[in-house]
């Protein structure tokens, strides 16, 4: 049954790559020795705990709106380790009253990073979730699989979100854009599936795409009547995109939503914190306050800013 003072019209949706959240524990199938006790980078349980509140701290913020404050209802979350780093964040961090549930893939990532989506039961009632995997090319290092779940919302209707972070540009753009392309094919395979069966449905595909606007994979996704709601997104203290650059800011996170979902958005904007920006001594201005600048620690939160957008399910109805 829902509880009646949760039956809130407004829907809140937010993406954050979370740049490597890792636990301190080696996982002897994995490349994550650099984020052990005693690795290179010098990772310990005190700068572990202080990571996963301040993933929780931009979380929460994410739920401040001009209508007042609640908590986001789902959180793409893109470069999670494992099951216990989302048990520590949903159960024993500052998000620990929060009430989240969560499901993630176990992906054949090399380093062991995966992506999950933590939701409100109160508003997501989970149906079910499962991975879908992306079967590499003969050239290609094995990528994330992309998260698949769907849930009923509070009018009734079923949402579906997959929940992506395609192989990234490491080696050049023009040569891994083929691997960005494939994943871009295995999401939109998923998404005519489910339109077979139900033309109008309602549907959200967000994550780190490691692409820009415009870009090939991105076009692909959006010839399938899947709208980039952020595309144009942009933050209240200067943020003109999620992630910067040698001082030029960009936008590699992206929340793609159908046609029903479109007709249902208030806004979308990149959630840019004071507390998530630093100086950039180098190119001037702001740039996101990372945990680290290459091996050195920056006791920061991360590399991207959060995107957020917001849906009115009263006009659903």
């Amino acid at each position: 049954m829902w509880i009646s003072t949760l039956l809130l019209s407004i829907f809140t949706v937010v993406e954050f790559n979370c740049e490597n959240l890792f636990d301190c524990s080696h996982d002897s199938l994995k490349n994550d020795t650099e984020w052990v006790i005693g690795g290179e980078n010098d990772w310990n349980y005190s700068r572990y705990w202080r990571k996963l509140n301040r993933i929780g701290q931009t979380i929460i913020g994410c739920g401040r709106s001009s209508d007042g404050w609640s908590l986001p209802d789902i959180v793409a979350l893109c470069e999670v380790e494992n099951d216990s780093v989302l048990r520590d964040l949903t159960r024993r961090s500052l998000l620990r009253k929060a009430g989240y549930d969560y499901v993630m893939t176990s992906s054949p990532d090399l380093r062991g990073i995966d992506v999950a989506l933590l939701y409100s039961h109160f508003s997501f009632r989970l149906i079910s979730s499962y991975s879908l995997r992306v079967e590499p090319l003969p050239i290609m290092k094995p990528t994330r699989d992309i998260l698949y779940a769907s849930g009923e919302l509070i009018t009734g209707d079923t949402l579906h979100v997959f929940v992506v972070h395609s192989p990234s540009r490491s080696g050049g753009e023009n040569q891994t854009r083929p691997f960005r392309q494939l994943v871009a094919n295995r999401l939109t395979g998923a998404i005519d599936s489910i339109r077979a069966t139900s033309h109008n449905a309602m549907i959200l595909a967000l994550g780190d795409f490691n692409d820009y606007s415009g870009d090939s994979a991105l076009t692909h996704i959006e010839s399938k009547q899947m709208t980039d709601v952020s595309a144009k997104a942009k933050g209240k203290n200067g943020a003109k995109g999620t992630y910067r650059y040698k001082g030029r800011w960009e936008s590699l996170d992206h929340i793609f939503a159908s046609p029903s979902m479109t007709a249902i958005l208030t806004d979308c904007f990149i959630f840019d914190n004071s507390f998530l920006l630093e100086k950039d001594n180098t190119y001037g201005g702001k740039k996101p306050r990372r945990n680290y600048l290459g091996p050195h620690y920056n006791n920061g939160f991360s590399d991207h800013l959060p995107l957020v957008a917001r849906f009115n399910l009263e006009r659903k109805k």
